[in-house]
C-alpha cells in the first residue's frame, strides 16, 4: 500500500491535470447532496466499494486463521502484524501525505492493496499458502492503509465545509457500519460456497471502483509555507512540527493518553473475539458474523444519530457520554453466560452505537480545528501513538488469554471506559478542548 517511489507528481500543486474533468470544488452551502459536494461524494462512493471488499477479505482471513490454529496467540500475532506498520510508519506517512498529491496517494494505496490481495489469492489457488504468507499480506496491507486513511481524512477537511464535517463523519461511521453488516454474513456464506481465493478477488475488483473516479476528480491541495520541502531533513522537520502541534495542545495530549490506555485493553479483546465465539458461545463463522453485523448496524445507527442530531453543543460532552455508556455495555457483555447469545449480540450493537458517535464527534472536532496543511501529520501521529498500545496489549493478551480466558480483557476494558469518560468531566482542560485550540488556530487557505 505504500509504494511512494512510483509517485511522479507527488509534489504538484498546480491545478487540474489535463486528463482530469473540470470539476470546480466549491464550499457548498447546502447539505451533502448539493452540487458543490458532488465531487467529494463521488470519491466517497468509490471508497465505499473498496471498504466493502476489504471487510470481506478481513473476515475470510481471520476465520481461516481461527479454524487453522484455534490459538489466541496466533490471532494476536496476526493483529500485531496488521498494526505495526501504522504505528511505526504513520508519522512518516502523515508528513509525506501533507506534501504529496493526496489524490495520487489514494490511487496508489488502493492499487497496492489490490496487488497484495491478488498475490495472496494466487497462493491460495495454487495450494501453496502458508500462515506466514497471510501475516506478510496483513503487514503490507497495513502499510498502504497508513497512507490511504491519512490522505482520505485530510482530503475530507479540504473538500467539505466545516458546517458539514459532523454530517460527513456520521456518514463515514454509517458506511463502515454498513460494510460490517454486509461483509461478515456474506463472508460466512461465501466460505461455504466458494473457495477463499474467489473471495479475495472480490476485493481486487472493488479497488477498481475506488481508483477509477480519482482519475477524473480534482482534489485541492492546501497552501503550505513557501520553503524547500525536499529531502529527509525536511520530512523530519515536518514530523517535528506535527509532534509539536500535538504536544502543545494540552487537552489533546490528555485525550491521546486516554486513547492509548483504551487501545491497550480493548484492541486485544476485539481482536480475539473469534475465540470468544468458538470457546465461550460454542459457535462458528455464522455466530461470528452475527457479532460483526451487530457491530456494523450499531455503527450505522450511531452515525445516523450523529448526522441527524449533531450532538450536544459541546462536542466533547457527546463523546464522553458515549464513552461511559459504551463502557457499561462492554462490562455487561463480559459477564453474560454462554446461553445468552442474543443479549451478547445486543450489547455489541449498543457499544458500537456509542463508539461510532464518540469517534465521529472527535474527528469532526479535529478536522474543524487543525489547520489543513498539517492535518496529515497530526492525524497519523495520533493514530500511531494511540495504536502503539495495540501490539503491546496483544503481546500480553495472547499468552494470558490462552491461560486465563479472553473475557477478562472485556471486564477490565469496560471498567476503564466508564472511569475515563466520567473522569473527563472533572477536567476543565478536556471539557474546553476546542475553545482552547480555536484561540490559537491559524487560518489556512486552499488552492483553486
Amino acid at each position: 500500500m505504500r509504494v511512494h517511489g512510483f509517485f511522479r507528481n507527488m509534489g504538484s500543486r498546480d491545478g487540474i491535470d489535463s486528463h482530469e474533468l473540470s470539476l470546480e470544488i466549491e464550499k457548498p452551502r447546502a447539505g451533502l447532496l448539493s452540487r458543490g459536494m458532488a465531487p467529494f461524494m463521488v470519491i466517497f462512493t468509490g471508497q465505499a466499494f473498496s471498504l466493502f471488499g476489504s471487510r470481506l477479505v478481513q473476515f475470510a482471513l481471520v476465520w481461516w486463521i481461527t479454524e487453522s490454529t484455534g490459538l489466541a496467540s496466533t490471532l494476536a500475532f496476526a493483529s500485531i502484524m496488521a498494526m505495526i506498520p501504522q504505528v511505526l510508519l504513520g508519522p512518516f506517512a502523515g508528513a509525506l501525505v501533507d506534501r504529496w498529491n493526496r489524490r495520487v496517494v489514494m490511487m496508489v494505496s488502493d492499487a497496492f492493496v489490490a496487488l497484495v490481495v491478488f498475490v495472496l489469492a494466487i497462493l491460495y489457488m495454487t495450494g501453496t499458502i502458508q500462515m506466514w504468507h497471510v501475516f506478510v499480506a496483513m503487514f503490507l496491507r497495513s502499510i498502504g492503509g497508513a497512507f490511504h486513511w491519512t490522505a482520505m481524512q485530510a482530503t475530507t477537511s479540504i473538500m467539505v465545509p466545516k458546517e458539514n464535517l459532523s454530517r460527513v463523519a456520521g456518514l463515514n461511521q454509517s458506511l463502515m457500519g454498513l460494510a460490517n453488516i454486509v461483509a461478515p454474513p456474506l463472508g460466512a456464506l461465501f466460505l461455504e460456497m466458494i473457495p477463499i481465493q474467489t473471495i479475495l478477488m472480490i476485493d481486487v475488483s472493488t479497488a477498481v471502483a475506488a481508483v477509477g473516479p480519482l482519475f477524473f476528480i480534482h482534489v485541492p491541495q492546501p497552501v503550505r509555507e513557501i520553503r524547500e520541502i525536499q529531502g529527509l531533513r525536511s520530512i523530519i522537520s515536518d514530523m517535528r512540527e506535527g509532534f509539536r502541534f500535538v504536544w502543545e495542545w494540552e487537552g489533546l495530549r490528555m485525550i491521546l493518553g486516554m486513547s492509548m490506555i483504551i487501545n491497550f485493553l480493548m484492541s486485544p479483546a476485539f481482536s480475539l473475539l473469534p475465540l470468544v465465539v468458538t470457546n465461550h458461545f460454542n459457535g462458528g463463522a455464522t455466530e461470528l458474523a452475527w457479532f460483526q453485523s451487530a457491530n456494523g448496524i450499531g455503527m450505522i445507527a450511531g452515525g445516523l444519530t450523529l448526522g441527524a442530531w449533531g450532538g450536544f453543543k459541546k462536542r466533547i460532552v457527546t463523546a464522553m457520554v458515549a464513552v461511559i455508556i459504551g463502557g457499561a455495555f462492554i462490562l455487561i457483555f463480559s459477564v453474560l453466560p454462554s446461553h445468552l447469545f442474543l443479549p451478547a449480540v445486543i450489547c455489541v450493537f449498543l457499544f458500537s452505537v456509542m463508539n461510532a458517535m464518540a469517534n465521529g464527534v472527535f474527528f469532526a472536532s479535529l478536522q474543524s480545528v487543525v489547520p489543513a496543511d498539517i492535518q496529515g501529520r497530526v492525524f497519523t501521529i495520533l493514530i500511531s501513538l494511540s495504536g502503539s498500545m495495540t501490539p503491546v496489549g496483544l503481546s500480553f493478551a495472547g499468552p494470558v488469554s490462552d491461560l486465563l480466558g479472553i473475557r477478562i480483557w472485556f471486564v477490565i476494558g469496560g471498567m476503564v471506559f466508564i472511569m475515563i469518560g466520567a473522569g473527563s468531566f472533572l477536567s476543565p482542560t478536556i471539557m474546553n478542548i476546542e475553545e482552547e485550540k480555536n484561540e490559537n488556530s491559524p487560518t489556512d487557505s486552499l488552492t483553486k
